[in-house]
């Protein structure tokens, strides 16, 4: 009498199905961790854009403000007769605001170098998801 017995090293099915469950458990876990450290990335250079951008308003305004008058009446000053009021006043702000706007273009330029809203991992957890309720 023959007798089919199974002496065979393969897993189960069970096991086999639980480590695919367990590495797909990691990878979420991995993709997880990826995505925060690229949210954390993306809020540090949000906060250096930042402060680029406010460095470039405050010296907008404290250079239309105190340089401005200073410059003007110095301008006036040396070039009294040949040089109206008005003309130093319009040298003068134009420089000034030359300067803030390179600053708000310099800092406006560093928040458009990335995107913080779309990234590579949150795509692949998408991916992973829909793999995950649509396995075909």
């Amino acid at each position: 009498m023959a007798t089919n017995l199974q002496t065979s090293s393969e897993p189960s099915l069970t096991s086999l199905v639980s480590g695919i469950v367990t590495d797909f458990q990691e990878l979420i876990k991995q993709q997880l961790a990826l995505f925060k450290a690229e949210v954390s990335s993306d809020l540090r250079k949000t906060r250096e854009a930042s402060v680029t951008l406010v460095a470039g308003v405050i010296a907008l305004l404290f250079g239309a403000g105190l340089l401005c008058l200073m410059l003007v009446h110095l301008l006036e000053f040396a070039f009294a007769p040949h040089l109206p009021l008005w003309a130093c006043y319009l040298i003068v702000g134009g420089v000034v605001f030359a300067f803030g706007a390179g600053l708000t273009a310099v800092g406006w330029k560093q928040f458009h170098s990335f995107n913080p809203l779309h990234s590579e991992s949150v795509d692949a957890m998408k991916e992973n998801l829909e793999w995950k309720t649509k396995p075909t």
